[in-house]
């Protein structure tokens, strides 16, 4: 055996480069499969981090209706011995109680209804943390120009920008990042940042303040100072009416959200609601994603009372589920397309090197070599082929996914207002490494294989007197 590995080897690099071109088509292959499928479950990832992880939570506890009809009459007393049960499972990273429901929201001529969200100003920085998405800085059309006179903007990036205004940005770094900044333009930046700060501060637990979601602010026209007017209906019937100052402005990834969401404080929400000390659903994110119906059950095993029930984030919005899922059979029927065009590359470039090779294989047989033992050998050929391809494309693959993850392609322009009216952050990461990362490493070195049983087993049938005239 020994023998025919040397043998395999040799053979392979007494052509380097018609080894070089077969192991390149392996590791393209490679390549752009596990790119592709990088994105595609990154894209997700995000999507469910932004909208899921970042603001509802994975589970909810809340009254048994509440999800199918989400009044605030169906708003619960939750008793703390439950709420310690609940944080003390395992798999419970936070668990936080809410007030959720809805109202009209004015401001001078301008109203839009509005999901005004109770929270405990502590325990909320454990899970969507509003504290972190206060809008520090923020640029418009009406800036442009000044901002340009003093030389703070270049022409360029204002024309880049400005179909994205208006713009804002919770750090300094995102700041720079967006509009092309280098580190030796900090004095600059410091300057321009100056120019565009805006004031706010997070929520106390005894606030009778609001913060806004940005796009909201934009279209009710509502700074960090200006009153809100809130009205709707309390709890059994009573009305629900009041007028919030404006603490801060928060910028949320969901795009949706931020057309619409209010945060209030728990103690404010409850007193506008008329709840007296209920909750309308505690909010839980998880260590472990994937234990996900595991862990709704244990917790679902704790609650003691009938009217209350555990559900997930696929039974809360199962639109989202339904497009993740619909868009990713899409993405495997083009993956599957691609697969197909692959393997015939692969075959048409395996079936390409045997005819080259006929007469050495007719020369081999002729001299006493039996051919079960040349297809043996031309096998591993194929295997070790498949092998170079394979590992030289994941380790290809893997700096431009640790790229894509961390520092992720950001759309700008239609494509990006397309991703946003959809209600999505413009932001395409790729996933981290997984199962799918073998899984494409896998299929390919298979296909390697089935591109490779047709051309070895006319191995078996060779003729050498054919072989060595070149027919």
């Amino acid at each position: 055996m020994k023998e025919l590995l040397k043998l395999a080897w040799r053979n392979l690099w007494r052509n380097r480069k018609r080894t070089i071109i077969t192991a390149s088509s392996i590791f393209f292959a490679i390549f752009f499969a596990i790119g592709m499928r990088s994105f595609q479950l990154g894209t997700y990832d995000h999507m469910i981090r932004q909208i899921i992880e970042s603001f509802s939570g994975y589970l909810q506890v809340q009254q048994v209706d509440y999800a199918d009809d989400p009044i605030i009459d169906y708003a619960v007393n939750i008793n703390p011995a439950l709420m310690e049960a609940l944080r003390a499972d395992p798999n419970v990273a936070v668990a936080v109680p809410r007030i959720t429901s809805f109202a009209l929201a004015s401001s001078g001529e301008l109203s839009k209804g509005v999901l005004v969200t109770g929270i405990d100003p502590t325990e909320e920085a454990k899970l969507s943390n509003p504290a972190h998405r206060l809008v520090r800085y923020r640029l418009d059309k009406e800036d442009l120009e000044p901002l340009i006179a003093q030389g703070l903007l270049t022409k360029a990036v204002a024309e880049d920008i400005t179909p994205l205004l208006p713009m804002v940005f919770t750090n300094k770094e995102s700041l720079g990042l967006d509009l092309g900044f280098s580190e030796s333009d900090s004095t600059l930046l410091n300057r321009l940042c100056q120019a565009v700060a805006v004031e706010g501060r997070h929520l106390t637990n005894d606030d009778t303040g609001a913060l806004v979601s940005s796009k909201l602010a934009d279209y009710l026209k509502l700074n960090v100072g200006d009153s809100l007017v809130l009205m709707g209906q309390g709890f059994e019937g009573s009305s629900a009416a009041g007028i919030f100052p404006i603490r801060g402005i928060v910028s949320m990834s969901a795009p949706d959200l931020d057309n619409k969401l209010i945060y209030l404080s728990l103690e404010a929400a409850s007193t506008f609601y008329n709840l007296e000390d209920r909750v309308t659903s505690i909010a839980i994110n998880l260590h472990n994603t994937k234990a996900m119906k595991a862990t709704q059950a244990r917790l679902a095993g704790l609650l003691t009372d009938p009217n209350l029930t555990v559900k997930n984030w696929e039974t809360l919005n199962p639109s989202l589920k339904q497009q993740i899922q619909g868009d990713d059979k899409s993405g495997q029927v083009f993956l599957f397309v691609l697969y197909v065009i692959i393997f015939f590359g692969i075959f048409g470039t395996v079936q390409m090197m045997l005819s080259e090779r006929q007469r050495e294989f007719g020369m081999m047989v002729s001299i006493g070599m039996k051919r079960g033992m040349l297809a043996g050998v031309l096998t591993i050929e194929m295997l070790f082929l498949g092998l170079i391809g394979t590992l030289s494309g994941m380790l290809a693959a893997l700096p431009f996914i640790l790229l894509g993850h961390y520092h992720p392609l950001r759309l700008t322009g239609d494509l990006a207002r397309m991703f946003m009216n959809y209600g999505f952050d413009p932001l395409m990461p790729m996933a981290l490494l997984g199962d799918y990362f073998f899984n494409q490493a896998i299929i390919i070195f298979l296909m390697v294989l089935l591109a490779s049983y047709l051309p070895v087993r006319s191995l078996l049938k060779l003729d050498p007197i054919k072989a060595l005239h070149g027919h």
